[in-house]
């Protein structure tokens, strides 16, 4: 079986072992299926960056930058819908099964003549649809009946059955309104899914709370706090996910000065926009909350974007076309931006020979001219300020061990580095969890009979309007 989302649009994204770019939403279900991440699954990924603009990437290169008006009437759509149609096809010949996600609601009416990733999609491959409802939002009958009802006959036709998401309580209670859409949208409903707590998995532009949350009391006297500044454009937060899995260690997100000040470690993360976010830093005075933070000897890490940040210098005509811009000045390093993006899956070997791994994703070139590297012959280090353009490093267990450790030290915290916490293995078990869910409520010979037998139209739904 293989993932497919035609039409994504993330600031936290991966890259394959081809060098390609898609979103991380993708890459997690390629990982729960057991394969390889690729392209094919995620061909059109739009990045959000500054001014209502978006960077479009297709098959997993970078093609060009847009706004929302041009990407939707100026024949972007019309183009891409071969491309994706094309690499779903390719997919199809060499996997049993492609399950296709779309993208928000299918029922945005005002973009049907363009969509490529919901029901023009689907229109586009044939392919049966179920609807997928968030019951915890509330008015999910009126979101099923309603979304039919507005789409298209030939669109109607193909949504095949419903399931509801996120249910709490006695599913009993839930019976007469199940029956009531059955009977009026003429369609099954394939399955109640509860709503199960602490479930972490790769999240896409969502913090997982979850997570954040997942582990636990800690092993010594002391919890360890991690505070990572909420950039507006942040991008790949889940760099710290590995961190959140650690007995004690305490992981917040904060977008004032004031919350920095008890952090034992902050972290500036990526971001989609390094000057424009670093603006936005200073105008809150968080700048001056980690250069009192550096003072007390305190630890600092900056990942890709925030490492750009933290130098002394960046140049950017590219990404914002601002020009030369002082950085914070705690490292030792100038960024230049280029306008070919970076994309790489690099490996280190380090002293005590073990292998780390990571994945870059950056236009930002960063030269370093003082300090030590970070780790191997990546990054730099001056002190407990420490900077990478390296996603994913703190995914390697014994280098965030060590790490950890290392914080833990300098911070004067009594704190104890679990030794059995593989991220990896947490992964797997969010995803087993997530299974055995599905498994459990979800009638699956039904939902399977979709995939494998000729889908039968649904019935139309027509849509009253009442007088004024």
């Amino acid at each position: 079986m293989a993932p497919f989302k035609a039409q994504n649009m993330s600031l936290n994204s991966f890259v394959t072992r081809s060098g390609e770019e898609i979103g991380r939403a993708q890459a997690a279900q390629a990982r729960a299926s057991g394969i390889e991440p690729t392209a094919a699954m995620n061909p059109v990924l739009l990045k959000p960056g500054t001014d209502g603009r978006s960077q479009l990437i297709v098959l997993g290169k970078a093609v060009t930058e847009t706004d929302a008006a041009s990407y939707w009437t100026d024949g972007h759509q019309r183009r891409l819908l071969d491309v994706v149609v094309g690499t779903y096809l390719d997919l199809a010949a060499r996997f049993e099964m492609v399950i296709c996600e779309g993208a928000g609601s299918p029922a945005e009416i005002n973009l049907r003549a363009s969509d490529i990733v919901n029901m023009g999609f689907a229109r586009a491959i044939g392919a049966p649809t179920v609807l997928v409802g968030d019951i915890d939002r509330g008015g999910v009958f009126a979101s099923f009946i309603g979304t039919l009802a507005v789409l298209e006959p030939a669109d109607q036709a193909l949504i095949a059955g419903f399931l509801v998401n996120k249910f709490r309580g006695d599913v009993s209670l839930l019976k007469p309104g199940l029956e009531m859409l059955e009977h009026i949208t003429g369609r099954p409903v394939l399955g109640v899914l509860p709503l199960l707590a602490g479930l972490g998995v790769d999240a896409e532009d969502a913090i997982d709370w979850a997570l954040m949350r997942a582990g636990g009391p800690p092993l010594g006297a002391d919890v360890l706090r991690v505070t990572v500044v909420a950039l507006p454009r942040m991008s790949n937060h889940t760099d710290v996910d590995a961190l959140a899995c650690e007995p004690g260690v305490v992981v917040r997100f904060a977008r004032q000065a004031a919350e920095l000040a008890d952090a034992d470690l902050i972290v500036l993360p990526g971001t989609r926009a390094t000057v424009t976010d670093l603006a936005w830093l200073r105008e809150r005075r968080i700048d001056e909350a980690i250069a009192r933070h550096v003072a007390r000897g305190l630890p600092v890490l900056g990942i890709c974007g925030g490492y750009q940040m933290l130098g002394t210098a960046i140049d950017d005509d590219v990404e914002s076309g601002t020009g030369h811009v002082a950085g914070l000045g705690l490292l030792p390093v100038q960024t230049t931006f280029g306008r070919q993006k970076v994309l790489a899956r690099p490996s280190r070997t380090l002293a005590d020979g073990v292998e780390v791994h990571g994945y870059e994703i950056h236009l930002g070139v960063v030269i370093r001219d003082g300090g030590e590297p970070f780790f191997a012959d990546e990054g730099c280090r001056v002190d407990a300020v420490a900077g990478t353009v390296w996603h994913g490093l703190l995914e390697n267990d014994n280098f965030r061990r060590e790490y950890l450790s290392y914080v833990a030290r300098v911070a004067g915290r009594s704190f104890m580095v679990a030794q059995d916490v593989c991220f990896e293995a947490v992964r797997e078990t969010q995803f087993d969890r997530l299974a055995d869910l599905v498994a459990g409520h979800v009638d699956l010979d039904r939902l399977l009979g979709l995939l494998t037998a000729d889908h039968q139209p649904g019935p139309a739904l027509r849509l009253t309007l009442a007088p004024a």
